[in-house]
């Protein structure tokens, strides 16, 4: 989410229930099952729109959930599609993936109420070595941020452990989106920043749910959006990469709600 627009739409801190936690499980469970159902469709030759439509019909018939970006203040799709130099809020289209791109799937699905938000890198065809790289470097970067997650610890420690690898890696950080509350909402306070220092910013409690969802760009670390309002890419047409959970703050550290089969034990 654009970090102006969360501004502008700022909501509430909300620390939830038990039994809402248990709802953002379920919701969240649900939207790793996406990408989960979605990775055998990502060949060469499907178009982006087809990706759409497959996810659409899974999410709505087959979970019975909604696809929450849908008309979401005027996105016109049920999911976003961001291929290589798209940072992020790509719009599925005709246009078909060919072998050697990267493409990043970012899916949220709302179930009796709340919202499951999460994204995945996936690599179409043979990919070149630098592409995998930025992709393997920027979910790294995603998993030293969730590791910083425990109730007493800044929002500063989580940007700051996300940029310090970044940048020791010889990425840069995108600095106009953010990740951010959810739960009721899609899009609620604290506004998570993917850089900072450490100790610095709000404070996390227990019982919050945030997302970490960082882009790393191959080169500089700016991006503009496009016409149709919100496709962001690269300035300099260098590739990107974006990986998301959302992830439940407890007592003694984190629980990912968005966890998907192929990362048990990996984090």
């Amino acid at each position: 989410m654009p970090l102006a627009f969360c501004l502008i739409f700022a909501m509430p801190i909300v620390i939830k229930t038990e039994t809402e936690i248990e709802k953002m499980r379920i919701a969240g469970k649900l939207a790793s099952e996406v990408l989960e159902m979605i990775e055998p469709h990502v060949v060469p030759g499907i178009s982006t729109d087809e990706l759409n439509t497959i996810c659409h019909d899974y999410i709505v018939n087959v979970q019975g959930t909604v696809p929450a970006p849908l008309n979401y203040r005027g996105f016109p799709k049920s999911i976003c599609t961001s291929v290589n130099h798209t940072v992020c809020h790509g719009i599925p289209s005709d246009k078909k993936l060919k072998s050697g791109d990267i493409v990043n799937i970012d899916i949220t699905v709302i179930k009796d109420g709340y919202h499951g938000d999460t994204s995945k890198m996936f690599c179409v065809g043979e990919v070149s070595p630098h592409a995998k790289r930025l992709i393997k470097i920027t979910q790294e970067a995603m998993y030293l941020g969730i590791k910083q997650v425990r109730h007493g610890v800044t929002l500063g420690d989580i940007g700051n452990a996300i940029q310090t690898y970044a940048e020791s890696n010889r990425y840069s950080v995108v600095r106009e989106f953010c990740g951010h509350g959810i739960g009721q909402n899609f899009h609620e306070d604290p506004h998570v920043l993917h850089y900072g220092k450490a100790g610095e910013g709000e404070i996390l409690e227990a019982g919050m749910i945030i997302t970490i969802e960082p882009m790393l760009n191959q080169g500089k670390r700016h991006v503009k959006v496009l016409p149709d309002g919100w496709t962001a890419v690269t300035k300099d047409r260098s590739l990107s990469a974006q990986w998301e959970h959302t992830v439940l703050v407890t007592q003694k550290g984190y629980e990912i709600l968005t966890l998907r089969q192929e990362e048990i034990g990996a984090i």
